[in-house]
């Protein structure tokens, strides 16, 4: 895959989408330089991710996996919207499905997820933070990384730790999840953005 211009991105979420609102309210802050977000394809209502996005004039796409016989067919319903609006990446924030081989197979290497644990401690699970607090660790953090066809694994593209105190519960330790999960999904955009200058450059 060659860009020439912007990256064209395309976030999914199936919730309220904390994480995919801050992404779009940095990108409306002119925080990323190659980088448009194109497209929020979203499932659950209220949702925060598409009010946003149409406030700042990013399309929007409600797809309901309940909608479709089953996965595959809903899969293959966002590989073609996806397809049709040429997009490059793919951020899941809050999206709660298995990404199929279809969809692998139609971005390679392109899907990137957040999950909150530094890999590979607490993986396979939607409750990270609880499982976190309940085994007692001094440091946990976010991971963002590359899907692959493994359950939260897949090549890791960024980290941050945070660190746990004694007194934490999980109403104070998600606050710290989230602040440095918007900062880190921004870093993450931006080192894309760099590979591809980097890219390019060595192209030519």
């Amino acid at each position: 895959m060659q860009i020439t211009n912007n990256i064209n991105w395309a976030i999914l979420v199936t919730g309220w989408g904390r994480n995919a609102v801050d992404t779009l309210q940095a990108y409306m802050d002119k925080k990323l330089g190659a980088s448009k977000i194109s497209l929020v394809i979203y499932e659950s209502e209220p949702c925060g991710a598409a009010e946003m996005a149409k406030n700042i004039n990013v399309e929007t796409l409600q797809l309901k996996k309940q909608d479709f016989d089953n996965a595959l067919d809903y899969q293959k319903k966002i590989i073609e919207e996806l397809q049709n609006r040429n997009i490059d990446y793919i951020f899941m924030l809050n999206y709660k499905y298995i990404i199929r081989e279809n969809m692998l197979s139609a971005f390679p290497g392109r899907i990137i997820n957040i999950h909150p644990s530094l890999f590979p401690s607490f993986l396979g699970t939607k409750t990270a933070i609880q499982d976190a607090l309940e085994y007692g660790v001094k440091v946990t953090g976010i991971t963002t990384h590359i899907i692959d066809d493994k359950v939260d694994e897949g090549e890791i593209l960024c980290q941050v730790p945070i660190k746990v105190k004694d007194d934490d519960t999980f109403d104070t330790l998600y606050p710290k999840f989230a602040k440095k999960g918007a900062k880190l999904i921004i870093k993450t955009m931006k080192n894309i953005e760099n590979l591809h200058v980097i890219t390019e450059r060595d192209n030519e």
